[in-house]
């Protein structure tokens, strides 16, 4: 099952837990539209053959949904009853922090077996390094900040260029620094309205006729991205300021390789792990290992942002 936002690498992970039931002689079934298509027995057989061609594609072929009735326990013993109905034993749940508290509940009132998956941009997911589709979106933004930076360079522009990160900072901060951004907004890091008017004026000072401003959706300088292109159009008349929100664009696309190859050693160790009689575990990448976590961590954990990082951009953007 995928439920919440879709990732790239989804589908390969599907293919992997697939494939590694029927090298196991185990059936193996997809569950469409989350919680809510488990709750109508929206159900269908996955086979290592129908699963073929998965792997370089992006989204998920099982849909994904959000679901309030699934919150209820009126709900949750509906999804119960149903499936026990189709014979199913465990369930292989991949999505983020809101598809694990609903795998991690679902366990803990009928003792179904679970097993998580991390599949989020935002990589914002404790017990992994990597969350499925986290890669992929950072060669993206990477690819459409190079595209901008013509233009930017071209009309002598400065642009703020918003990036998904309601809560972490992991894409903007790693973009930024691959992208060769200015200035790095992030939400784990104030750097306040006048700090930046001063930076990008130290930038300005130092030959730079056009800058780049990556900016977390989350981030707390400003309101919003906008109110800081408001900001220093009102205090650097010497620039022409342009915003672009990246949106859902990031989430898209063909997974890199990096994410199919996560995605597939994944679905191995979840169907494994299963297997050998454990429940209520994330499968998670540290160390280049594949580990598990336990669910309840996964969800109440932080994901850290990398210090070390951090100190790099800020020597970088001197």
């Amino acid at each position: 099952m995928t439920s919440g936002g879709d990732s790239p690498g989804m589908n390969a992970a599907i293919r992997s837990v697939a494939r590694t039931c029927a090298f196991y002689n185990i059936e193996c079934a997809g569950i469409y539209r989350g919680y809510e298509g488990m709750m109508e027995g929206d159900f269908k057989e996955l086979t290592a053959r129908n699963v073929k061609g998965l792997i370089n594609k992006g989204g998920t072929i099982l849909k994904s949904a959000r679901s309030k009735e699934f919150r209820t326990p009126e709900g949750r013993k509906k999804a119960y009853e149903a499936l026990r109905a189709a014979d199913i034993d465990a369930l292989v749940a991949i999505g983020g922090d809101g598809t694990f508290t609903g795998a991690l509940i679902f366990n803990q009132e009928f003792g179904f077996p679970v097993m998580g998956i991390p599949g989020t941009i935002d990589n914002d997911i404790f017990g992994t390094s990597h969350t499925l589709g986290y890669d992929t979106a950072l060669n993206t933004v990477v690819e459409v900040i190079d595209k901008i930076r013509d233009t930017a360079s071209s009309h002598n522009r400065l642009f703020f260029i918003e990036v998904m990160g309601r809560d972490v900072g992991h894409i903007a901060l790693n973009v930024g620094v691959g992208a060769g951004a200015e200035e790095i907004l992030i939400p784990e890091e104030n750097l306040g309205l006048e700090r930046l008017v001063e930076s990008l004026r130290r930038s300005k000072k130092s030959g730079k006729s056009s800058s780049i401003v990556v900016v977390a959706e989350g981030d707390k300088t400003g309101k919003n991205v906008f109110e800081l292109k408001d900001y220093v159009d009102q205090n650097m008349s010497e620039y022409e300021v342009r915003v672009s929100v990246l949106g859902h664009m990031q989430r898209g696309g063909s997974p890199s390789c990096f994410d199919r190859v996560l995605a597939s050693r994944m679905g191995v160790k979840a169907v494994e792990s299963l297997l050998d009689g454990k429940s209520n575990f994330m499968v998670g990448l540290l160390n280049d290992k594949i580990q598990l976590t336990p669910l309840e961590n996964a969800i109440k954990g932080q994901s850290k942002i990398n210090k070390e990082l951090i100190r790099v951009s800020d020597i970088m953007t001197t």
